[in-house]
């Protein structure tokens, strides 16, 4: 749609920004906290960057009241940040850790003092190593009660604070990687382990929305998931078909399990007919029907644009984790659909596509088919930043990037679509679980890279500032 004027941005909106425990928080060992997967599988060689990992990341644990005050200096009006919970709970069930939850209390409340809403994810991919020793952490229905009770613990102990939570951080990611690739934990490609362990994070998800129910009566809760909306390549109807089927396999196959408790029918012959489909027990499709959330989480970085792909045709190719640009290729699913280059977007080092129009069409999607407000939990750009002599570092083209998509926000919240909050990825730079330090997302930089920590210094971006400015006015500054 085309508009004569925007509407504003509610006066309530959340203008925030977003992190994770593990690229952020260090302290790996530090008051009692227990390895997580991915303190054990980043020190497994050749499986990141330069082989870095999360021991130090950017000391965020021992330096978050810094970190507030700067978050408080731009106006931030919202933080979404992660549990790390094998701070909580050190061998993923049992005794509690009540050193990791003391940190986490004195995090909220130095945000609330600040006016910054806290925003709790609950599940940032970094499932106890225990429980991927005890039982293969997702591969077992086992962890439904352990992450209820991990989960119930946040809620009984925040929940009088905290009124928004997110559940699964993109489990479409983290299985998909996971087990599909093999370039996260557990490190394994097999696509019926991959399905499995799918649906039992879906019924993991149901369960601690069900509890939080009970616990958290004034709150909301939402998964957040990474949505690529897919684009056909032309008009060609087997490309069209192609699209339909990217759509449905890499997002519907999610979303309307958490809205509606229901598989999407043609992917699901699709598993069956090869053997793939999960294993349903009796009570699994009532308990996932009765766990609507309140909003829908989107993550949104890029779309995705497909043409037919044959029965021979390209499975899983290469990602780029470098920053090589033009070093990844196109993958897909043979007989389903494959990627192709849209040729009239440009990409980023890392070939992710650059489509702020993209936001506004998931926006819409998500809108029409689910009928609930969304928040938008990540969004932003990974580059590479120069720190100049005079410790500036000026990143307009992240300027560019964030305000285009802000300008689509605006566009979709005037078709209709109820947006409740745009938290950018992310407001310090962090570690970027494969690509390292080199690979920069935040407002603030901090002082280190791939060779070591640094000196840690947090140096605020000229971005940091058009943000700031963007809070200040509720909105874009000298919009066209």
């Amino acid at each position: 749609m085309e508009h004569k004027n925007y509407k504003a941005f509610p006066n309530n909106f959340l203008w925030g920004s977003a992190s994770a425990a593990y690229q952020i928080e260090g302290a790996w060992e530090q008051d009692g906290k227990g390895p997580s997967v991915w303190d054990t599988y980043t020190k497994q060689e050749g499986t990141t960057y330069k082989g870095t990992n999360g021991d130090v990341a950017v000391d965020h644990y021992n330096r978050y009241k810094e970190d507030v005050k700067l978050m408080a200096e731009m106006g931030l009006k919202a933080y979404r940040f992660s549990i790390a919970w094998s701070r909580i709970f050190p061998e993923g069930s049992g005794e509690i850790n009540e050193a990791g939850l003391q940190f986490y209390d004195d995090l909220v409340d130095e945000l609330i003092k600040n006016n910054i809403e806290p925003l709790i994810t609950v599940y940032h991919w970094d499932v106890p190593q225990a429980l991927m020793d005890k039982y293969g952490a997702w591969e077992s229905r086992e962890i439904i009660e352990d992450f209820d009770l991990y989960c119930q613990t946040l809620f009984n102990r925040y929940g009088d604070r905290v009124k928004y939570w997110v559940t699964l951080n993109e489990q479409n990611i983290f299985v998909g990687l996971g087990y599909r690739s093999g370039v996260h934990p557990p490190g394994v490609k097999d696509l019926k382990r991959m399905y499995e362990a799918n649906h039992i994070a879906n019924l993991a998800n149901a369960k601690v929305i069900q509890s939080f129910r009970k616990i958290v009566k004034d709150g909301k809760i939402g998964p957040s998931f990474a949505y690529s909306p897919v684009y056909p390549y032309n008009s060609d109807p087997k490309n069209i078909l192609a699209a339909e089927n990217a759509e449905e396999f890499n997002s519907h196959w999610w979303m309307d399990i958490y809205v509606w408790g229901k598989y999407p029918e043609a992917t699901w012959n699709y598993l069956e007919d090869n053997g793939l489909a999960p294993t349903i027990e009796d009570g699994d499709m009532s308990l996932l029907a009765d766990a609507k959330p309140d909003f829908m989480g989107l993550n949104y970085y890029q779309t995705t644009t497909v043409e037919f792909n044959p029965l021979d045709g390209v499975g899983e190719a290469k990602m780029n984790t470098s920053g090589k640009k033009g070093s990844s290729q196109d993958s897909g699913v043979p007989g389903l659909f494959k990627t192709i280059t849209n040729p009239f977007l440009g990409t980023t080092d890392w070939d992710w596509t650059i489509d702020p129009r993209g936001l506004r069409i998931a926006l819409r999607r998500i809108a029409n088919r689910y009928q609930l407000p969304v928040l938008i939990t990540e969004n932003g750009l990974g580059a590479f930043d120069d720190l100049e002599a005079d410790d500036s570092i000026n990143d307009d083209y992240r300027i560019d990037f964030l305000e285009t998509h802000v300008e689509e926000i605006q566009g979709a919240i005037s078709d209709g679509v109820d947006v409740l909050g745009y938290c950018t990825w992310s407001f310090t730079d962090l570690l970027s679980w494969l690509n390292g330090y080199q690979k920069r997302y935040g407002f603030v930089y901090v002082d280190r890279d791939e060779e070591g920590p640094k000196d840690l210094r947090r140096l605020k971006k000229k971005s940091y500032f058009w943000y700031q400015a963007v809070i200040k006015a509720n909105g874009l500054v000298n919009r066209k």
